[in-house]
């Protein structure tokens, strides 16, 4: 790997953790932790793990996981628009937080690379995005970035929630990065270089959410 996937730092990328699965190698400009390319999955195998996540759009329990995004994310958006329509961004094959909105009376799309790829979904921008559980599993994360820039609307938001680096002690007994899937893991700071650098205003909401909010002259 010769350089970072989200900031193109071509400097060369530091160890940071090495179990009997996979190294771990950290940008020292973003902070980003990358598992390098040849440990990544390929597009068969990534669906094939997919494919045995039962998520039920009707499981309490995994409304209430999700209600942790969902709920502060509803809270602003009504402070700050009296009509939003929304983007479920890597929604999954059992998309939840669109069913969630609905009984609110928002509407939001469901998009997903395997089960719901419907690409005029990204020709359109919107109020707010929601990304749960997404942003660990995109390799060119720049790219990605990128993409959700154009689809966000000026003072629009948009939702992450991923589980955070915090250091190497806490990284070595992370079940987190056990995933195969999981290939690259934030920061704070990692998510502080990314408000810096698409002009958003970065607001933490717990120790799994953070907020992205568009600056309107962006």
């Amino acid at each position: 790997m010769n350089a970072c996937p989200l900031c193109r730092n071509n400097q060369i990328l530091a160890e940071y953790h090495q179990d009997k699965h996979r190294t771990y190698v950290q940008c020292s400009r973003c902070k980003l932790v990358i598992v390098p390319e040849e440990y990544l999955l390929t597009e068969e195998q990534e669906k094939a793990q997919y494919d045995h996540h039962q998520n039920d759009p009707t499981d309490k329990a995994y409304q209430k996981f999700l209600s942790r995004t969902f709920e502060p994310l509803i809270l602003k958006i009504s402070k700050i628009l009296t009509k939003a329509e929304g983007l479920d961004f890597g929604c999954g094959s059992g998309p939840t937080i669109s069913v969630m909105a609905e009984a609110l009376g928002i509407k939001v799309s469901n998009y997903d690379l395997y089960y719901f790829n419907h690409p005029e979904l990204l020709t359109k921008q919107y109020d707010f995005i929601t990304m749960t559980e997404v942003i660990e599993h995109i390799a060119q994360a720049d790219n990605l970035l990128q993409l959700l820039d154009g689809l966000l609307k000026p003072n629009s938001i948009l939702a992450v929630m991923t589980k955070r680096v915090i250091d190497k002690e806490h990284f070595k007994q992370w079940h987190y990065k056990n995933d195969p899937t999981h290939i690259r893991f934030y920061s704070v700071q990692t998510f502080q270089w990314i408000a810096q650098q698409f002009n958003w205003q970065l607001e933490i909401i717990d120790q799994d959410v953070v907020f992205f909010i568009k600056n309107k002259q962006h």
